[in-house]
């Protein structure tokens, strides 16, 4: 069973991949292009990323911008294995 911080930041990337496909693309767009990118990464983020640090026993930057955070999130679930589609079951 998901934690309500991997719900809230799941239910982040099904919007996003919502709205890359309704764009006619079927892959989800590189936090480098988004063009939010350079704000202050929202508050899902910041407490999954949160998590993701602690557990990982990695430091927290809370001053990350949504971008760096999608990123630092990608390699912190990588690490802890948490969050990734073959570890949910």
């Amino acid at each position: 069973m998901e934690n309500r911080e991997d719900e809230l930041f799941n239910e982040q990337d099904d919007q996003l991949n919502d709205s890359t496909a309704s764009k006619g693309s079927n892959t989800v767009k590189d936090p480098d292009e988004w063009t939010t990118g350079n704000e202050p990464m929202t508050g899902a983020q910041q407490s999954y990323l949160k998590t993701l640090s602690d557990e990982a026993g990695e430091p927290f930057d809370e001053s990350l911008t949504k971008s760096e955070a999608s990123k630092r999130i990608d390699e912190l679930q990588h690490k802890t294995g948490r969050g990734l589609d073959n570890n949910q079951g």
